[in-house]
């Protein structure tokens, strides 16, 4: 028995199941195997907080179609969360906590009595607060139960034809902004049209636009700084700061997750 089949037999006699589905390799491959083995009593449900990107929305639409599944949206503002907007340590855990109860709710609504994510293995040695506050609403993580790793999850979601199979992994816009500076709607929105900007300028797949007080500074993976000539680097900054920053730079030392999970006055 292949790791893939161990994941669709996890869903063995769970009746009804709702997965909570980002525009992610992960939450994708959970999706494809509780559609295999429920069909129609498996549900996909997107969540549309205000800081999660219209790309990441546009590829979990993608996804659904991909596997034939059925698609719910909820719809709120993260924004109206003055826990979350503070922006401190554990704003991830807010985060995760009013999904958590959204979905519960919606759960309920559609007699669903198991409520899945896509935290998988690798996740658990990083500081995620969020899946401690999923926890507290009874919401499982079955590429966990069964040992999935992120390279594991990746090979298997080749293997059935997934397109995100190789897409890198992304996160809330509010990771862009250090801890201690407020989350507001302009700042998420000028993050979101950087990294756009910097995406069809350099070709590059993965990029955070870092917002430090108006300041944008840029990661890319290291070896991919080298696409920014002098030449693209100035429209990049022109364009930029036409949409509000205040000044460019590219991190030197290259896109790491979490980087700038410190306090910043």
């Amino acid at each position: 028995m292949t790791k893939l089949d161990e994941l669709v037999n996890w869903f063995e006699s769970k009746n009804k199941v709702m997965i909570a589905l980002s525009g992610g390799v992960d939450s994708a491959l959970v999706a494809y195997a509780a559609f295999q083995k429920l069909g129609n009593s498996a549900i996909a449900v997107t969540a549309d907080y205000k800081t999660l990107s219209e790309e990441e929305l546009l590829s979990a639409k993608r996804i659904c179609q991909e596997i034939g599944i059925r698609q719910l949206f909820l719809d709120y503002n993260e924004l109206e969360n003055e826990e979350f907007i503070k922006n401190d340590s554990d704003r991830c855990f807010h985060c995760r906590l009013e999904l958590g109860d959204h979905l519960v709710s919606l759960a309920k609504e559609h007699d669903v009595q198991v409520i899945v994510d896509g935290t998988n293995l690798d996740d658990l040695g990083d500081y995620r607060p969020g899946i401690k506050a999923l926890k507290q609403n009874g919401i499982r993580s079955p590429l966990v139960e069964t040992n999935f790793s992120k390279s594991e999850i990746r090979e298997s979601a080749k293997f059935v034809r997934l397109s995100v199979y190789d897409r890198p992994s992304n996160s809330c816009l509010a990771s862009r902004i250090p801890w201690g500076q407020r989350v507001t709607a302009e700042k998420l929105t000028r993050i979101e049209f950087g990294e756009t900007i910097v995406k069809q300028l350099t070709n590059v797949k993965q990029v955070r636009v870092r917002d430090l007080n108006g300041c944008a500074k840029i990661e890319v993976d290291k070896e991919m700084i080298s696409s920014f000539n002098d030449t693209i680097l100035n429209t990049i900054t022109k364009k930029l700061k036409m949409i509000g920053f205040s000044s460019v730079e590219i991190d030197q030392d290259g896109y790491k997750p979490g980087k700038i999970n410190v306090i910043a006055d």
